[in-house]
């Protein structure tokens, strides 16, 4: 046996063996510390400001607390706080676990508008603060000239910013599964870095120049949105897939997954069973491995056609991520969108052209904001035409239906029928030969 295949094996089995070990890592912190107390810590991530509270992330010298306060007064990332206020454990809601949720993220304890004192500022990483403060003026460049909720949801697609969104957008997004494209993931890098590699293909680069110019835009994107741990592991998995077919061996891509998901379960153990973004990352690349060529040879066969042009390429990649990350969706957020696949369908395709014109139109606002006013013209049309599509299809009565309580066991027989039919497929395939 090769090397190569005993270390895959290996690896697999370490994926299993953490998905069972993994609540047992948990750790546990003791009673006496609960309750009313004083600590000192600095601000370790972007403050989560929402419409009603701000959400901090302070480090202490021995723990990471997430803080709940109000919006006033600002706090900014590396800030030194002193907070007095009662500390407790996160609680476990009937449909949500926010306790193991929070402990992905090395989160133990949780404080609810305790008294706030700034003794510093700027006492963080100066790159990142860097960063952060340059999407903070980037975000209030959009919004002096663009209006809402255009601007909203442009902040979302290009920075991931959801901050700002109002309930009627983030249920319409939910209602017609589409949230994925306001969301720093593995599953949107990926989608959308396969549509820019088709285009730029399709408009006569070599498939290494794109290769290159995609993998610094992915850099680029993920500094933009201040390098959170889920944009990372998302270009990292972007990146993977992206190399795979560099080198023309595209089979090789999950072999590399699996690598790259035993490196990342090393370091964090309970990203597997308790990050949902992490599942379906690596879901939506295996798609596109293994569900995206059987639609390509099924839509081929029909149009008989060598080589499917760049729209049935976008539409097969946009269907094969859904399919694979569909059931997980379903099991994390009791719902099932029946018209996904359609709204994808008519969105996705032209989030990486309004990504790259978003862009350009940040430039030019930040340059100069008479600039920004001219280029805002292209991009207030892609976003209005995507929030019209989102909004349109919100509305139909039999858009999305709430399931409630799916088994496990959903999970694994939805897998397990979906293999099934891979393997049926080839096996046909060879057949014919």
């Amino acid at each position: 046996m090769k090397i190569s295949n005993i270390f895959l094996i290996i690896c697999l089995i370490f994926i299993v063996a953490v998905f069972f070990i993994s609540p047992s890592l948990i750790k546990k912190i003791p009673y006496q510390n609960f309750g009313e107390g004083l600590f000192i810590g600095t601000v370790i991530k972007e403050p989560e400001i929402k419409n009603s509270n701000t959400k901090l992330t302070i480090k202490t010298e021995n723990e990471k607390i997430l803080v709940t306060t109000g919006n006033y007064p600002q706090y900014f990332y590396g800030d030194v706080l002193k907070v007095q206020g009662e500390l407790e454990e996160p609680k476990i809601f009937d449909e949500f676990d926010y306790k193991n949720y929070l402990a992905k993220e090395g989160i133990y304890l949780v404080a609810y508008w305790p008294e706030i004192e700034i003794l510093e500022r700027d006492k963080g990483n100066p790159i990142f603060g860097a960063i952060l403060k340059f999407k903070n003026k980037t975000t209030n460049s959009i919004e002096k000239i663009m209006p809402f909720p255009e601007a909203s949801l442009l902040e979302g697609i290009i920075l991931g910013n959801k901050q700002i969104f109002s309930e009627d957008l983030k249920n319409s997004l939910n209602i017609t599964g589409t949230s994925h494209i306001v969301a720093i993931s593995g599953m949107n890098i990926v989608i959308i870095s396969e549509i820019l590699m088709f285009v730029l293909i399709a408009m006569g680069l070599w498939r290494k120049h794109a290769f290159w110019f995609v993998l610094v835009l992915i850099f680029l994107f993920i500094i933009m949105v201040g390098a959170p741990a889920s944009a990372v592991r998302a270009g990292i998995m972007g990146a993977i897939l992206l190399y795979a077919q560099k080198i023309g061996r595209i089979s090789n891509a999950a072999r590399i997954m699996v690598f790259a998901a035993a490196i990342m379960l090393i370091f964090n153990p309970l990203l597997l069973r308790y990050d949902v973004g992490f599942q379906l990352s690596f879901l939506a690349v295996f798609g596109l491995i293994y569900i995206k060529p059987v639609f390509d040879e099924l839509i081929l066969k029909k149009i008989k056609k060598e080589e499917l042009n760049g729209l049935l390429q976008i539409v097969t990649t946009t269907l094969a991520a859904q399919i694979a990350v569909l059931p997980v969706l379903i099991y994390n957020f009791g719902r099932i969108s029946f018209i996904s696949p359609l709204t994808n369908i008519l969105i996705v395709p032209f989030i990486p052209f309004l990504t790259a014109i978003g862009l350009i139109f940040i430039g030019g606002t930040i340059i100069w904001g008479f600039l920004g006013k001219i280029l805002l013209w292209p991009v207030y049309l892609g976003v209005t035409y995507v929030l019209k599509i989102i909004d349109w299809f919100s509305k139909i009565p039999w858009a999305a239906k709430e399931i409630q309580n799916i088994h496990w066991l959903f999970l694994i027989g939805y897998y397990i029928l979906l293999i099934g039919l891979i393997w049926l497929f080839k096996r046909s395939k060879r057949l014919a030969f």
